[in-house]
């Protein structure tokens, strides 16, 4: 069996969708349902149970789930980096990790979990050597610690554990984060109904936008889950997640107008409030990624954008003919 936190959401409906793609279903989905919309991408998936994240742990525990665990892809966690409870977050986000991390050392199960770049700050160039983590908010704190406390107990461990830090992650299955959705989403949802991209205007040296991301197709992710899943020998470590390219906000947009086909560029604003808390410029240093082994080539922002709106236009063309 194989068990995936956060199953129904995101990043792990896509884990799913390649696990079964592989001919695997004996998979655990365990994920929080309060967003209803996620069901949506499970409906085309298959595997052997759901159960609630708020009971997955105690049935861990008290031994639930017979037979083996071949790995456990830990992708669940509160993502929201306006939430402002900090125990809320770190709730979700440290102790629930840390009761799955030892339960995975205590049996050597693989185990492959979300880390976030938001644990650099305003770092431009991100490199996983410790003393480079400013996070700016108690989400990317909460992934910070995180690491920190596994960095501390991994050391000796007999099974892989990774950590895998996002970068600025967009493509299928996104649609119930709402205001949490990638810029490509909101901006093919913006140039669809009104024909623009609004994007934030100059700020200090910085042009209108031209603050920039590494933006990351998540089948580029699924790959890198699943590289490390299945690595050998063992492997314990905290590795960026990202392309190592550094593309600006209009590259993005200009991306999605030219997939849509019209519509254009529009600048509000940057606001005050945000210039203590806003990351200007990022991008993943891919050293320590290429160095364990990863080759695979990434998709470039415009081969990921095509792929992504090309569904999604299929996908709105059906709902227009009420096939779906």
């Amino acid at each position: 069996m194989i068990i995936l936190t956060g199953g129904a959401g995101f990043i792990g409906s896509n884990i799913l969708r390649r696990l079964n793609s592989l001919g695997l279903t004996d998979i655990l989905i365990v994920d929080n349902m309060k967003s209803a919309d996620k069901y949506r991408n499970l409906v085309d998936k298959s595997f052997a149970d759901y159960v609630p994240k708020q009971d997955f742990l105690e049935m861990l525990n008290a031994g639930k789930f017979d037979g083996p665990i071949e790995g456990i892809f830990h992708q669940g966690a509160c993502t929201d980096t306006m939430e402002y409870d900090g125990d809320y977050m770190l709730r979700n986000n440290f102790d629930y990790s840390k009761a799955i991390l030892h339960y995975a050392l205590d049996r050597k199960i693989p185990l492959v979990y979300a880390s976030s770049a938001a644990v650099y700050g305003h770092i431009e160039i991100a490199i996983e050597d410790e003393g480079t983590e400013a996070p700016l908010n108690i989400y990317g704190y909460s992934k910070f610690i995180f690491d920190q406390y596994v960095r501390r107990v991994t050391p000796g461990a007999a099974s892989t554990v990774v950590g895998l830090r996002y970068f600025n992650v967009y493509g299928n299955g996104e649609a119930h984060k709402g205001r949490m959705s990638s810029m490509v989403y909101q901006f093919y949802n913006q140039v669809r109904n009104s024909g623009v991209a609004k994007l934030f205007g100059a700020v200090g040296n910085i042009g209108a936008g031209e603050q920039t991301r590494d933006f990351v197709y998540v089948e580029d992710l699924v790959n890198m889950n699943l590289h490390f899943w299945q690595a050998r020998p063992p492997v314990q470590t905290i590795v960026n997640a990202g392309t190592g390219t550094n593309r600006s906000w209009n590259d993005l947009a200009n991306a999605v107008i030219a997939e849509v086909g019209s519509g254009h560029i529009e600048y509000i604003p940057f606001p005050e409030s945000l210039k203590d808390k806003y990351q200007f410029a990022t991008r993943a240093d891919v050293s320590k990624l290429r160095g364990l082994g990863y080759e695979r080539e990434f998709h470039t922002l415009e081969q990921g954008v095509h792929a992504y709106l090309s569904t999604l236009e299929s996908e709105t063309a059906k709902f227009r003919s009420g096939v779906a």
